[in-house]
């Protein structure tokens, strides 16, 4: 599938990172666990690089070059053909001693440190260990849009327009412009793919404020709860650092990285979508992500001008468009021809939903899988991008509904539950085949007000 694969043991060493974590085992553990992850995993052609830590609290001090250095020599001896690194977030690192036992020099959130090491050891190689920590939320949207990193955050969500990160971190343009300016770094690992479960970063050690809640009800009551109790509740169950959410549906940062990653694939994007009613009037900035190497911006059939992409710049910016509502088209250009093309307009209300399945053939072994889109479209079949009715999912024949979910960090709802809100027009539904039992499955899904959908599967015993 075209991956490659850094597996990494540790993280921490014997200095451990909280009360009760594997720095009370490493002294007695490390060397087995080390030995046992390599034999597990050094047969599978995609591993590229063993890591041996990740931003462990020893790397400053003076002797930890010889724990790394041992750690090194087990993975050689286990496994003689692949490299080994450790991911280092303090910039001495670089320069103590530690980088003298790893093979590849590793560095987190350093863009900036990169020129540094290459100076002072240009034999080493040296990789993006763990990378940009941009934060979104999928299709959310605040204004004004700023460059500033500590921007953009309200009602425990993040805007989408790529450009908020903790303190540590950067945007993903910060990070592409770094290795452009310094190509001997091989590459990056981004955190992340994915979103998860906990650490939901800015929000998670916060609860002494109100942050920028919007709606005056939403502040009058955390006023009073900040009143009653000095602190309020924080709603956020899940990371925002996912390219994509955490039902697996693309964040915008999603294309940005696509047309980064794929400079052959024929793709343009626009940001944000164009429903804002409120907004008529107001400027309202458009981003538009492509592989291609000029963009023309349409709003209702004007053109807003063609540009080219300047040096070390990823994104085609519109940043003073005043909203109104139709349809922006961008059109792509590479090499002076038409490249790709993209329209995204204000939609109708919400009028039916429609289902979308990964795969319509399953296997009868109680273990397979369908992965089920549902969306909230108007009658022309657009998806309502600020819509979040609640969905009720039901499943006939030879299969379960297993978990439901709509990628919103904000939902306690239960993942067990046959019922799910959209978010910004948006659901997943999780269905399991039953062992030995063949025949179709019927994916319904329902809300009131609106057309409901159904999908039918086949499951199927393999001989």
């Amino acid at each position: 599938m075209g991956f490659l694969v850094m597996v990494e043991v540790f993280d921490c060493w014997a200095a451990g990172k909280n009360p009760n974590d594997y720095g009370r085992l490493f002294p007695d553990w490390h060397e087995r666990d080390l030995r046992a992850m390599i034999r597990r995993d050094r047969n599978h052609p995609s591993v590229a690089i063993w890591s041996v830590g990740n931003e462990v609290r020893e790397q400053e001090l003076p002797e930890a070059w010889k724990v790394n250095a041992r750690l090194t020599e087990i993975a050689h001896g286990e496994d003689p053909t692949r490299p080994v690194t450790v991911g280092h977030d303090a910039v001495p690192t670089a320069f103590n001693g530690l980088q003298t036992a790893v093979d590849v020099f590793g560095y987190n959130y350093k863009p900036g440190g990169y020129a540094a090491v290459r100076e002072r050891a240009p034999h080493l190689p040296l990789i993006g260990t763990e990378t940009q920590s941009t934060v979104s939320s999928r299709g959310e949207y605040f204004f004004p849009v700023s460059d500033d990193r500590s921007q953009g955050w309200a009602n425990f969500q993040i805007s989408s327009y790529d450009l908020s990160a903790p303190h540590w971190a950067c945007s993903p343009d910060v990070g592409f412009k770094s290795l452009d300016q310094h190509p001997y770094v091989a590459g990056e690992f981004v955190w992340t793919g994915f979103d998860y479960l906990g650490e939901p970063t800015p929000y998670k050690e916060d609860a002494t404020q109100r942050l920028q809640f919007t709606d005056p009800a939403d502040q009058a009551q955390h006023d009073a709860e900040l009143a009653s109790t000095g602190r309020i509740r924080v709603p956020s169950r899940s990371s925002y650092f996912g390219i994509l959410d955490l039902a697996g549906f693309k964040k915008d940062r999603f294309y940005l990285y696509q047309a980064r990653w794929r400079s052959e694939l024929s793709m343009v994007h626009i940001v944000p979508h164009w429903n804002w009613p409120e907004r008529v009037g107001e400027v309202t900035p458009v981003h538009v992500y492509t592989s291609g190497d000029e963009v023309e911006l349409f709003l209702n059939g004007t053109s807003l001008g063609r540009k080219k992409r300047e040096p070390s710049t990823y994104r085609f910016r519109w940043d003073d468009l005043v909203y109104q509502p139709g349809e922006l088209r961008a059109v792509a250009f590479k090499d002076g021809k038409p490249w790709a093309e993209k329209i995204v307009r204000t939609t109708r209300p919400a009028a039916k939903l429609r289902l979308t399945a990964d795969r319509a053939r399953l296997h009868a072994d109680g273990a397979d899988l369908a992965f089920i889109t549902a969306e909230v479209t108007d009658a022309r079949g657009d998806v309502v991008p600020r819509a979040k009715p609640l969905l009720r999912f039901q499943v006939e024949g030879p299969a379960d509904l297993v978990a439901t979910d709509n990628g919103d960090a904000t939902s306690f709802e239960s993942f067990q539950s046959p019922s799910r809100h959209a978010y910004n027009g948006l659901a997943l539904a999780i269905v399991r085949t039953r062992a030995n039992a063949a025949g179709s499955i019927r994916v319904t899904v329902e809300s009131d007000g609106l057309t409901a959908a159904t999908v039918i599967l086949e499951s199927a015993v393999e001989p």
